[in-house]
């Protein structure tokens, strides 16, 4: 029987299990998804020791699709992470994702005048300058940390363009974003006490919230033709206040920017693990990359759960009973294997179809905003990595971040044939 604790899905609130390989990780969840679908897990906190309290992991796709659609009763609003967090650190992290109707509503569709195919469309130019200005600053050398030279970068520069950011903050930035989605890894909080963990975070995010405000409240009085004025300055529109638009900053370059960072280093993992499918996906970019994008993202799932909070006595799921305040914790990267829809699920194959992954989450009012853009840019990025560094590999397994809800790489080695940057 999978698992290293008493019962296989005990582990998944262990975060120093998440370290460890992903094929021992993958058979508990199948195991879960064949015997125990929705086990009842016992909290742990950051040293492993047990809690109090616990959550039902729900494991099959077709579980999280149908709690993802219900959101009456299962809501968003008393916290996406499994453990709970006083309500001014929720702020800080997660904004409209850690949000119920009729707040939810009014702040996304604000922020959704940012993410219209149309204003996708326009970024083109700028996704495309930025993936040849990040990858070409490696060309020469033949050999990087693909993470934090490349991965980690490319998404937080192109979000920093976005919103009008000087390029003098991006290493703080890069920082700030480090502790705020990966404050459970020593690597980036050394003191992994909760109450030091806590204030890691809330610096984090204050720090970041900052800047945002100010830049906001400049947008206000000086509009210019930028997402920030777009979501707190448009004319005859309702707008974000700069509280609003600074928590948001922090879901976008926080969580938004994870999404892609971690699907870039798994997607040179993939390339270097799957030989056959690197060179296929190169032999036609145009008919492959849309595919392959979607394989990517099922096959790294970047963001491992979402959890959703029961909001009365008796919702029931199939034929399951709840009572209110139960946690139930959407385990995407065992929905995105599920047998029932995948076939070899643990492999990675840009051919595969249908691939109805819940990466961005399932069908819902919380399906994520930012989806178009991350696929654009990954499109973008991989077309660039093709032509620039051909025969780019990982030469090592990618250095997993101590966390159960983001399967983060912090660093992955790659080498390539150096080449001469270009323009």
């Amino acid at each position: 029987m999978p698992g290293t604790r008493g019962l296989p899905g005990d582990v998944l609130d262990d975060l120093s299990w998440w370290t460890r390989p992903a094929a021992e990780r993958d058979a508990t969840f199948a195991w879960l998804r064949a015997h125990d679908p929705r086990p009842y897990v016992p909290e742990l906190d950051l040293t492993g020791a047990p809690r109090g309290g616990g959550f039902w992991a729900l494991t099959r796709l077709d579980d999280v699709r149908e709690v993802s659609r219900r959101p009456a009763d299962f809501c968003s609003g008393q916290g996406s992470l499994i453990f709970d967090q006083p309500p001014r650190l929720r702020e800080f992290r997660g904004s409209i994702i850690d949000m119920d109707n009729p707040e939810h509503a009014r702040q996304r569709r604000i922020v959704a005048r940012g993410f219209t195919p149309k204003a996708v469309a326009a970024l083109v130019e700028d996704i495309a300058r930025t993936s040849r200005e990040v990858i070409s600053a490696v060309a020469r050398r033949g050999e990087c940390d693909f993470v934090t030279e490349v991965a980690a970068l490319l998404p937080l520069r192109i979000v920093n363009n976005l919103l009008g950011i000087p390029r003098s903050e991006e290493r703080f930035l890069f920082e700030q974003t480090n502790i705020l989605m990966g404050a459970s890894d020593p690597e980036y909080v050394p003191d992994q006490t909760p109450r030091s963990v806590a204030r890691a975070v809330h610096g984090a995010g204050q720090a970041m919230s900052g800047l945002l405000e100010e830049l906001a409240r400049d947008r206000i009085r000086n509009p210019q033709d930028d997402l920030v004025s777009s979501l707190v300055a448009a004319q005859e529109e309702e707008n974000l206040t700069p509280t609003e638009l600074a928590t948001f900053f922090n879901l976008l370059v926080g969580a938004g920017n994870e999404t892609t960072r971690n699907a870039l280093a798994h997607g040179l993992s993939a390339l270097t693990r799957f030989p056959d499918q690197r060179e296929l996906w190169r032999s036609d970019l145009d008919r492959y990359t849309p595919g392959a994008v979607e394989e990517l993202l099922r096959w790294a799932s970047p963001v491992l759960y979402m959890r959703r909070t029961v909001a009365r006595d008796g919702v029931t799921l199939g034929e399951q009973r709840f009572d209110a305040g139960d946690k139930v914790v959407l385990w995407y990267r065992s929905a995105n294997q599920d047998e029932a829809y995948f076939d070899d699920a643990t492999a990675f194959r840009v051919t595969r179809d249908p691939n109805p992954h819940v990466t961005f989450g399932a069908p819902g009012p919380h399906h994520c905003l930012g989806a178009n853009l991350a696929r654009v840019e990954l499109a973008i990025a991989f077309r660039t990595l093709f032509e620039l560094l051909p025969d780019i590999e990982a030469t090592a397994e990618p250095d997993l971040l101590r966390s159960n809800f983001l399967h983060g790489v912090k660093h992955l080695p790659a080498r390539f044939t150096p080449t001469a940057p270009r323009p």
